[in-house]
């Protein structure tokens, strides 16, 4: 029995698989670094920076086995399809990364070396500047007031006046019973004025409530609330 194997590889050369490989580990690797350094959150996963590079190489491959064949994309893209991801992508910015990581593989495996090179260096200066620089950063931090005062009394209006007096804006976020119903606790966020310290909140705010319990957390920003 004869078996007829056709050598596929001919439209490229070994120095371009080389290339490929070896310029995709590189920028990956570079946008990988990126990534730790301007990571801030306790989210970090050494195995999602692991697999930026792995991305980078892998589609570097899968277009040198394109190449300018289109019944081969599309016979990639059906069996790639049936690839299902589980984990959720903790953070937006994660996506970018991803992105930009399957783009130099792209540009590499397309064996556009320079696009892939200034791409890559470009993007991660910007992502570093923005790091550095704190760019777009919204000062939204806010404290969280939390009032006790006693079931089946109207506290509200006292809590406005002092809050219209030592806070520049506030918004109720919640009210419930605790205790059995013998208390009813509600809960502010506020923005401090210049100058007004949270214990003299508290102390204003317990000589309306009868001096039950009343607590000011600090250093909240309001997209964990």
């Amino acid at each position: 029995m004869n078996f007829d194997l056709q050598e596929l590889s001919g439209t490229f050369s070994v120095a371009d698989v080389v290339a490929a490989m070896a310029l995709s580990f590189l920028l990956s690797v570079l946008i990988g670094y990126v990534y730790r350094y301007t990571h801030r959150n306790v989210s970090y996963s050494q195995s999602y920076v692991q697999t930026l590079v792995i991305v980078g190489m892998v589609v570097a491959l899968i277009m040198l086995v394109v190449g300018s064949n289109l019944a081969r994309a599309f016979s990639l893209v059906g069996a790639l399809s049936v690839v299902r991801f589980r984990n959720a992508v903790k953070e937006t910015r994660d996506v970018g990364f991803i992105f930009l990581a399957m783009a130099i593989g792209m540009a590499c495996g397309a064996r556009f070396y320079t696009l892939a090179a200034v791409g890559a260096v470009v993007i991660c200066v910007v992502v570093l500047l923005m790091s550095k620089f704190n760019w777009f950063a919204l000062d939204v931090q806010r404290q969280v007031v939390k009032v006790q005062v006693p079931a089946g009394e109207d506290h509200t209006p006292q809590i406005r006046d002092v809050l219209i007096k030592y806070t520049s804006e506030f918004e109720l976020v919640s009210t419930e019973t605790i205790r059995g119903g013998a208390l009813c606790e509600v809960f502010y966020t506020v923005r401090l004025k210049k100058g007004a310290e949270p214990g003299d909140l508290v102390s204003a705010l317990q000589e309306r409530t009868s001096g039950q319990r009343v607590t000011v957390l600090t250093g909240y920003d309001t997209t964990d609330l």
